[in-house]
């Protein structure tokens, strides 16, 4: 397991009633949200949408910094769509997701070169690797 050498920034969040009707603000008020189950009606978002959105933001930042090393223009359009499952294996809960990498204008190749780059340094999908089944794919 590493062990972090320098703390750059810690997220702090308060949570109250978990993932059913609960609510979560971070320490700077900068997020206020309401949580509740997948897939229920009315206001609230889930773990899994949280996740995604973390993920694919990261990624983002982790392809910049692949492009900067590369010498290449991110394209300002760069996107990540990010899907994240919750699921069930023989009775227990599971997570796995896919990373759908947009990046408009670059060569297949070189876009491909630049998802590989970011998926070896992005912290999340280094917290996630041999843990539950990704998929990256550019599209």
């Amino acid at each position: 397991m590493t062990q972090l050498d320098k703390v750059l920034y810690t997220g702090k969040t308060h949570t109250t009633g978990g993932r059913a009707d609960g609510a979560s603000r971070s320490d700077d008020g900068r997020l206020d949200i309401l949580l509740a189950r997948p897939a229920t009606p009315g206001p609230g978002t889930n773990p899994e949408q949280l996740f995604a959105a973390g993920w694919s933001a990261c990624f983002i930042g982790a392809m910049g910094l692949a492009a900067r090393d590369m010498k290449i223009a991110l394209p300002a359009n760069v996107a990540v769509d990010a899907e994240v499952d919750l699921g069930t294996t023989d009775g227990a809960f599971f997570l796995q997701a896919r990373l759908n990498v947009s990046l408009p204008g670059l060569d297949r190749e070189v876009a491909q070169v630049l998802a590989d780059a970011a998926h070896q340094t992005c912290p999340y999908s280094k917290a996630t690797r041999g843990n539950i089944h990704v998929v990256i794919s550019v599209v």
